[in-house]
């Protein structure tokens, strides 16, 4: 899924590696992927990309989960935009669920597998993905208020949609299949709608 995104937007050299990167952090993890790779899947210069990150490759990791956060928030800001509360969840999941059958499982999400390499060598890493889940949230909380769920529960349930999906797709990859990922959604759906008949 993200690689038609790569293809489809822009030609700046920065841009590419950015995407590239994010790309590539979900297939192979934070510390599988160096600055070669990232220049091969890119297309972009040799150089260039010292020139765009001289802070090295933490620069441009904060950089990939910035553009990975953004890039799926608006998805869920696109969709909650009316009011129904599992429209808030479908947002979140469908995407996780076409990437994860298109990459044949291979893929999961580039946020957490920066946040679970970075460690204490990169605090800034895991400061933007929390930057990035935290907007998911506010996004997914946003979405269900609109839908009459009351705002402290909402903030919660929006917590609790990100985590379970989370660790769902992490499931899939493990098991080769969306079955935990469906069966997360559904309880969701559940939870949601109930919620806002309280």
């Amino acid at each position: 899924m993200m690689n038609v995104i790569i293809v489809g937007m822009g030609t700046d050299s920065r841009e590419r590696m950015v995407r590239s990167a994010a790309y590539l952090f979900r297939e192979r993890g934070y510390s599988g992927t160096a600055f070669r790779d990232v220049i091969v899947h890119s297309g972009a210069p040799r150089g260039s990309i010292y020139h765009h990150f001289p802070g090295g490759k933490v620069q441009l990791a904060e950089e990939a989960v910035r553009y990975a956060g953004d890039f799926l928030n608006a998805g869920i800001q696109a969709a909650v935009e009316g009011g129904d509360a599992a429209a808030a969840v479908d947002a979140f999941t469908g995407w996780w669920r076409q990437v994860l059958i298109k990459s044949e499982f291979r893929a999961g999400c580039p946020v957490a597998a920066v946040t679970v390499e970075s460690h204490d060598e990169a605090p800034q890493l895991a400061a933007a993905a929390a930057r990035a889940f935290g907007r998911w949230e506010d996004t997914l909380a946003t979405g269900l208020g609109n839908a009459g769920v009351p705002d402290g529960r909402a903030a919660r349930l929006a917590r609790l949609v990100v985590a379970s999906v989370e660790g769902a797709t992490i499931l899939c990859r493990a098991h080769r299949t969306v079955e935990p990922l469906d069966d997360v959604v559904n309880e969701l759906k559940t939870l949601v709608a109930a919620a806002t008949e309280d």
